[in-house]
Protein backbone atom coordinates (compact mmCIF):
# COMPACT_ATOMS: atom_id res chain seq x y z
CA UNK A 1 0.00 0.00 0.00
CA UNK A 2 1.58 3.22 -0.98
CA UNK A 3 1.85 6.28 1.33
CA UNK A 4 -0.31 8.52 -0.41
CA UNK A 5 0.04 11.87 1.71
CA UNK A 6 3.83 11.10 0.35
CA UNK A 7 5.70 13.98 -2.24
CA UNK A 8 6.52 10.94 -4.16
CA UNK A 9 3.45 9.59 -4.00
CA UNK A 10 1.61 13.09 -4.64
CA UNK A 11 3.62 14.03 -7.68
CA UNK A 12 3.25 10.50 -9.28
CA UNK A 13 -1.03 11.26 -9.08
CA UNK A 14 -0.32 14.92 -9.92
CA UNK A 15 1.14 13.34 -13.14
CA UNK A 16 -1.92 10.87 -14.04
CA UNK A 17 -3.98 13.75 -12.94
CA UNK A 18 -2.50 16.35 -15.91
CA UNK A 19 -2.58 13.23 -17.75
CA UNK A 20 -6.43 11.93 -17.59
CA UNK A 21 -8.24 15.70 -17.77
CA UNK A 22 -5.59 15.86 -21.19
CA UNK A 23 -8.01 12.99 -22.48
CA UNK A 24 -10.91 13.82 -21.53
CA UNK A 25 -10.46 17.23 -22.73
CA UNK A 26 -9.89 15.35 -26.19
CA UNK A 27 -12.83 13.26 -25.76
CA UNK A 28 -15.38 16.22 -24.72
CA UNK A 29 -14.23 18.14 -27.32
CA UNK A 30 -15.30 15.36 -30.02
CA UNK A 31 -18.34 15.41 -28.49
CA UNK A 32 -19.03 19.02 -28.71
CA UNK A 33 -18.16 19.32 -32.83
CA UNK A 34 -19.88 16.22 -33.90
CA UNK A 35 -23.25 17.67 -31.68
CA UNK A 36 -22.47 21.41 -33.01
CA UNK A 37 -24.58 21.14 -36.09
CA UNK A 38 -27.67 20.75 -33.48
CA UNK A 39 -26.40 24.13 -31.63
CA UNK A 40 -26.23 25.75 -34.58
CA UNK A 41 -29.49 25.39 -35.91
CA UNK A 42 -31.35 25.94 -33.08
CA UNK A 43 -28.86 29.17 -33.06
CA UNK A 44 -30.05 29.79 -36.48
CA UNK A 45 -34.14 29.36 -35.68
CA UNK A 46 -33.80 25.99 -38.22
CA UNK A 47 -35.32 24.37 -35.14
CA UNK A 48 -37.34 26.21 -32.70
CA UNK A 49 -36.12 27.40 -29.51
CA UNK A 50 -38.00 26.50 -25.95
CA UNK A 51 -37.32 27.46 -22.81
CA UNK A 52 -35.72 24.05 -21.91
CA UNK A 53 -33.09 23.91 -24.32
CA UNK A 54 -31.44 26.83 -21.90
CA UNK A 55 -30.75 24.07 -19.46
CA UNK A 56 -29.47 22.38 -22.03
CA UNK A 57 -26.57 24.92 -23.78
CA UNK A 58 -25.65 25.95 -20.32
CA UNK A 59 -24.93 22.16 -19.78
CA UNK A 60 -23.01 22.00 -22.57
CA UNK A 61 -21.17 24.91 -22.31
CA UNK A 62 -20.04 25.50 -18.64
CA UNK A 63 -18.55 22.25 -18.31
CA UNK A 64 -16.56 23.22 -22.04
CA UNK A 65 -15.80 26.40 -20.06
CA UNK A 66 -14.34 24.08 -16.95
CA UNK A 67 -12.67 21.94 -18.80
CA UNK A 68 -10.72 24.45 -20.87
CA UNK A 69 -9.88 26.41 -17.46
CA UNK A 70 -8.80 23.09 -15.74
CA UNK A 71 -6.48 22.68 -18.95
CA UNK A 72 -4.93 26.00 -18.61
CA UNK A 73 -4.30 25.60 -14.65
CA UNK A 74 -2.64 22.36 -15.52
CA UNK A 75 -0.20 23.55 -18.36
CA UNK A 76 0.55 26.92 -17.40
CA UNK A 77 4.19 27.81 -16.88
CA UNK A 78 3.56 31.70 -15.91
CA UNK A 79 2.70 32.23 -12.32
CA UNK A 80 -1.11 32.99 -12.35
CA UNK A 81 -4.41 33.29 -9.26
CA UNK A 82 -4.79 29.30 -8.79
CA UNK A 83 -7.23 29.80 -6.51
CA UNK A 84 -9.52 31.74 -8.49
CA UNK A 85 -9.23 29.41 -11.57
CA UNK A 86 -10.03 26.76 -9.43
CA UNK A 87 -13.01 28.31 -7.92
CA UNK A 88 -14.43 28.86 -11.46
CA UNK A 89 -13.50 25.36 -12.64
CA UNK A 90 -14.97 24.04 -9.70
CA UNK A 91 -18.28 25.88 -9.48
CA UNK A 92 -18.57 24.97 -13.68
CA UNK A 93 -17.97 21.16 -13.03
CA UNK A 94 -20.56 21.02 -10.58
CA UNK A 95 -23.25 23.46 -11.87
CA UNK A 96 -22.79 20.56 -15.62
CA UNK A 97 -23.78 18.19 -12.56
CA UNK A 98 -26.90 19.72 -11.52
CA UNK A 99 -28.00 20.99 -14.94
CA UNK A 100 -27.43 17.28 -16.41
CA UNK A 101 -30.01 16.02 -13.66
CA UNK A 102 -31.95 19.40 -14.70
CA UNK A 103 -32.20 17.81 -18.47
CA UNK A 104 -32.98 14.39 -17.78
CA UNK A 105 -35.73 15.73 -14.65
CA UNK A 106 -37.40 18.03 -18.02
CA UNK A 107 -38.12 14.79 -19.81
CA UNK A 108 -39.65 12.99 -17.01
CA UNK A 109 -41.98 16.43 -16.33
CA UNK A 110 -43.21 15.37 -20.03
CA UNK A 111 -43.68 11.77 -19.44
CA UNK A 112 -46.16 12.39 -16.91
CA UNK A 113 -47.56 15.51 -18.69
CA UNK A 114 -46.63 17.84 -16.04
CA UNK A 115 -48.35 16.60 -13.34
CA UNK A 116 -48.60 19.18 -10.40
CA UNK A 117 -47.30 16.13 -7.79
CA UNK A 118 -44.58 15.09 -9.75
CA UNK A 119 -43.52 18.65 -10.90
CA UNK A 120 -43.23 19.83 -7.18
CA UNK A 121 -41.46 16.53 -5.88
CA UNK A 122 -38.54 17.60 -8.80
CA UNK A 123 -38.08 21.24 -7.92
CA UNK A 124 -37.57 20.62 -4.12
CA UNK A 125 -35.03 17.76 -5.34
CA UNK A 126 -33.14 20.47 -7.88
CA UNK A 127 -33.62 22.60 -4.89
CA UNK A 128 -31.37 20.40 -2.61
CA UNK A 129 -29.12 19.68 -5.00
CA UNK A 130 -28.37 23.22 -5.65
CA UNK A 131 -27.97 24.39 -2.25
CA UNK A 132 -25.28 21.72 -2.20
CA UNK A 133 -23.75 23.20 -5.39
CA UNK A 134 -23.77 26.54 -4.02
CA UNK A 135 -22.40 25.67 -1.04
CA UNK A 136 -19.03 27.70 -2.26
CA UNK A 137 -15.00 27.16 -2.52
CA UNK A 138 -14.41 23.68 -1.92
CA UNK A 139 -10.78 23.56 -3.04
CA UNK A 140 -7.46 25.40 -2.18
CA UNK A 141 -4.79 25.74 -4.24
CA UNK A 142 -1.68 27.90 -4.86
CA UNK A 143 0.80 28.37 -6.96
CA UNK A 144 4.17 26.42 -6.85
CA UNK A 145 7.55 27.94 -7.70
CA UNK A 146 9.39 24.92 -7.67
CA UNK A 147 6.79 22.68 -9.74
CA UNK A 148 6.18 25.83 -11.75
CA UNK A 149 2.36 24.80 -12.05
CA UNK A 150 -0.78 25.23 -9.56
CA UNK A 151 -1.14 23.08 -6.74
CA UNK A 152 -4.36 21.62 -4.95
CA UNK A 153 -3.83 21.72 -1.07
CA UNK A 154 -6.45 20.69 0.27
CA UNK A 155 -10.65 19.88 -0.85
CA UNK A 156 -14.05 19.50 1.08
CA UNK A 157 -14.27 16.02 0.41
CA UNK A 158 -17.54 15.82 2.27
CA UNK A 159 -19.06 18.76 0.52
CA UNK A 160 -18.15 17.01 -2.65
CA UNK A 161 -19.10 13.52 -2.10
CA UNK A 162 -22.91 14.94 -0.61
CA UNK A 163 -23.10 16.58 -3.84
CA UNK A 164 -22.42 13.72 -6.10
CA UNK A 165 -24.18 10.65 -3.89
CA UNK A 166 -26.97 13.51 -4.48
CA UNK A 167 -26.80 13.32 -7.81
CA UNK A 168 -26.84 9.36 -8.20
CA UNK A 169 -30.23 9.41 -5.87
CA UNK A 170 -31.41 11.85 -8.37
CA UNK A 171 -30.92 10.17 -11.45
CA UNK A 172 -32.33 6.86 -9.67
CA UNK A 173 -35.26 8.79 -8.61
CA UNK A 174 -35.87 10.04 -12.60
CA UNK A 175 -34.81 6.70 -13.85
CA UNK A 176 -37.52 5.03 -11.74
CA UNK A 177 -40.47 7.44 -12.54
CA UNK A 178 -39.69 6.84 -15.94
CA UNK A 179 -40.10 3.44 -15.86
CA UNK A 180 -43.40 3.11 -13.89
CA UNK A 181 -45.05 5.69 -16.33
CA UNK A 182 -43.40 4.35 -19.14
CA UNK A 183 -44.42 0.64 -17.86
CA UNK A 184 -41.89 -1.86 -18.22
CA UNK A 185 -44.59 -4.66 -19.36
CA UNK A 186 -46.91 -2.77 -21.20
CA UNK A 187 -47.36 -4.25 -24.57
CA UNK A 188 -47.90 -2.28 -27.48
CA UNK A 189 -45.60 0.76 -26.72
CA UNK A 190 -44.98 3.04 -29.40
CA UNK A 191 -41.61 4.26 -30.66
CA UNK A 192 -41.22 7.17 -28.77
CA UNK A 193 -41.67 5.10 -25.46
CA UNK A 194 -39.32 3.19 -26.58
CA UNK A 195 -36.75 5.56 -27.00
CA UNK A 196 -37.32 7.25 -23.95
CA UNK A 197 -37.61 4.19 -21.95
CA UNK A 198 -34.17 2.58 -23.51
CA UNK A 199 -32.41 5.92 -23.37
CA UNK A 200 -33.21 6.24 -20.12
CA UNK A 201 -31.97 2.95 -18.65
CA UNK A 202 -28.73 3.14 -20.74
CA UNK A 203 -27.63 7.03 -20.00
CA UNK A 204 -28.57 6.41 -15.81
CA UNK A 205 -26.28 3.29 -15.87
CA UNK A 206 -23.56 5.90 -17.39
CA UNK A 207 -24.04 8.78 -15.32
CA UNK A 208 -24.29 6.63 -11.98
CA UNK A 209 -21.23 4.55 -12.38
CA UNK A 210 -19.46 7.31 -12.93
CA UNK A 211 -20.47 9.39 -9.82
CA UNK A 212 -20.44 6.39 -8.32
CA UNK A 213 -16.67 6.21 -8.94
CA UNK A 214 -16.18 10.07 -8.19
CA UNK A 215 -18.07 9.44 -4.53
CA UNK A 216 -16.03 6.27 -3.69
CA UNK A 217 -12.97 8.02 -4.08
CA UNK A 218 -14.21 11.31 -2.68
CA UNK A 219 -14.94 9.12 0.69
CA UNK A 220 -11.67 7.34 0.76
CA UNK A 221 -10.27 10.73 1.05
CA UNK A 222 -7.18 9.37 -0.10
CA UNK A 223 -4.96 12.67 -0.68
CA UNK A 224 -6.21 16.28 -2.04
CA UNK A 225 -5.24 14.91 -5.66
CA UNK A 226 -7.09 11.31 -5.59
CA UNK A 227 -10.06 12.85 -3.79
CA UNK A 228 -11.39 14.81 -6.82
CA UNK A 229 -9.47 12.65 -9.40
CA UNK A 230 -12.91 11.34 -10.55
CA UNK A 231 -15.24 14.47 -10.62
CA UNK A 232 -14.17 15.37 -14.00
CA UNK A 233 -15.16 12.57 -15.75
CA UNK A 234 -18.11 12.18 -13.87
CA UNK A 235 -19.69 15.44 -15.04
CA UNK A 236 -18.49 14.76 -18.02
CA UNK A 237 -20.47 11.45 -18.46
CA UNK A 238 -23.36 12.90 -16.73
CA UNK A 239 -23.43 15.75 -19.40
CA UNK A 240 -22.60 14.04 -22.55
CA UNK A 241 -25.53 11.19 -21.67
CA UNK A 242 -28.29 14.11 -20.20
CA UNK A 243 -27.29 16.04 -23.70
CA UNK A 244 -27.52 13.35 -26.08
CA UNK A 245 -30.98 12.77 -24.11
CA UNK A 246 -32.29 15.96 -25.31
CA UNK A 247 -30.87 16.08 -29.06
CA UNK A 248 -32.13 12.62 -29.26
CA UNK A 249 -35.75 13.33 -28.35
CA UNK A 250 -36.01 16.61 -29.95
CA UNK A 251 -34.82 15.06 -33.28
CA UNK A 252 -37.10 12.15 -32.71
CA UNK A 253 -38.22 10.88 -36.41
CA UNK A 254 -41.27 8.28 -37.11
CA UNK A 255 -43.30 8.61 -40.52
CA UNK A 256 -46.87 9.16 -39.31
CA UNK A 257 -49.00 9.48 -36.62
CA UNK A 258 -47.48 8.21 -33.36
CA UNK A 259 -49.85 7.69 -30.43
CA UNK A 260 -48.51 8.00 -26.84
CA UNK A 261 -50.76 7.65 -23.78
CA UNK A 262 -48.43 9.20 -21.11
CA UNK A 263 -51.06 8.48 -18.41
CA UNK A 264 -51.06 4.93 -18.69
CA UNK A 265 -54.59 4.46 -18.51
CA UNK A 266 -55.55 1.54 -21.33
CA UNK A 267 -56.95 3.08 -24.68
CA UNK A 268 -58.11 6.53 -25.52
CA UNK A 269 -55.99 9.02 -23.75
CA UNK A 270 -53.32 11.26 -26.12
CA UNK A 271 -51.70 14.69 -25.72
CA UNK A 272 -51.67 17.17 -28.29
CA UNK A 273 -49.73 20.24 -28.40
CA UNK A 274 -51.80 22.36 -27.17
CA UNK A 275 -52.23 20.87 -23.49
CA UNK A 276 -55.55 19.18 -23.93
CA UNK A 277 -55.70 15.65 -23.91
CA UNK A 278 -58.07 12.89 -23.67
CA UNK A 279 -61.15 11.75 -25.90
CA UNK A 280 -63.67 14.11 -25.83
CA UNK A 281 -67.47 14.47 -27.96
CA UNK A 282 -68.18 17.08 -29.99
CA UNK A 283 -71.33 17.99 -32.37
CA UNK A 284 -71.08 19.92 -35.29
CA UNK A 285 -74.50 20.18 -37.15
CA UNK A 286 -76.48 18.40 -34.55
CA UNK A 287 -74.08 15.57 -35.14
CA UNK A 288 -72.29 13.62 -31.81
CA UNK A 289 -68.96 12.56 -32.75
CA UNK A 290 -65.42 11.95 -30.87
CA UNK A 291 -62.55 14.39 -31.18
CA UNK A 292 -59.40 12.34 -30.99
CA UNK A 293 -56.06 14.05 -30.04
CA UNK A 294 -53.05 13.04 -31.14
CA UNK A 295 -48.85 14.20 -31.06
CA UNK A 296 -46.60 13.43 -34.05
CA UNK A 297 -42.70 13.67 -33.85
CA UNK A 298 -41.04 14.14 -37.70
CA UNK A 299 -38.00 14.41 -38.70
CA UNK A 300 -37.16 15.47 -42.31
CA UNK A 301 -34.41 13.49 -43.74
CA UNK A 302 -33.41 16.23 -46.27
CA UNK A 303 -33.15 20.42 -46.57
CA UNK A 304 -36.25 21.82 -45.47
CA UNK A 305 -37.76 25.36 -44.84
CA UNK A 306 -39.39 25.64 -41.40
CA UNK A 307 -42.42 27.00 -42.94
CA UNK A 308 -42.84 23.21 -43.91
CA UNK A 309 -41.44 21.88 -41.10
CA UNK A 310 -43.10 23.40 -38.36
CA UNK A 311 -46.46 24.14 -39.83
CA UNK A 312 -49.17 22.40 -38.16
CA UNK A 313 -51.22 20.23 -40.30
CA UNK A 314 -54.84 19.78 -40.22
CA UNK A 315 -56.96 16.74 -41.23
CA UNK A 316 -60.67 16.29 -41.00
CA UNK A 317 -62.16 12.85 -42.02
CA UNK A 318 -65.92 13.05 -41.50
CA UNK A 319 -68.43 10.46 -42.06
CA UNK A 320 -72.62 10.07 -42.00
CA UNK A 321 -72.62 8.99 -38.45
CA UNK A 322 -69.59 10.16 -36.93
CA UNK A 323 -67.51 13.26 -37.13
CA UNK A 324 -63.92 12.50 -35.97
CA UNK A 325 -61.49 15.04 -36.14
CA UNK A 326 -57.60 14.47 -36.41
CA UNK A 327 -55.31 16.81 -35.42
CA UNK A 328 -51.77 15.91 -35.71
CA UNK A 329 -49.13 18.50 -34.84
CA UNK A 330 -46.22 17.88 -36.77
CA UNK A 331 -43.29 19.41 -34.24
Amino acid sequence: MPDWSSQAELATDAGIFVKLNHALLGVYAWEWLISLPFDWEVLTGRKPFRWPLAFYFANRYLLLAAMIGITVALDSTKEMNCQAIYAFNQFAGDAAVGLASINLSLRTLAIWSQNGWIKILLIVIILGHWSLILQGVLLKAHWDDQAATCVITSSNSTILAATFTYSMGFDLLVFLLNAYKLGINRKGKSKLSKMIFTDGLIFFFIAFLANLAATIFMFLNLNSIMTIIFNVPAAMASTIVATRAVRRLTSFTHQGPEMYAPSGSGTGNFRNHSGNRGLTTSTRGGVRGVHVQMETFVREDGPVSPAVEYEVNELELKSQDDDIEVKAAAL
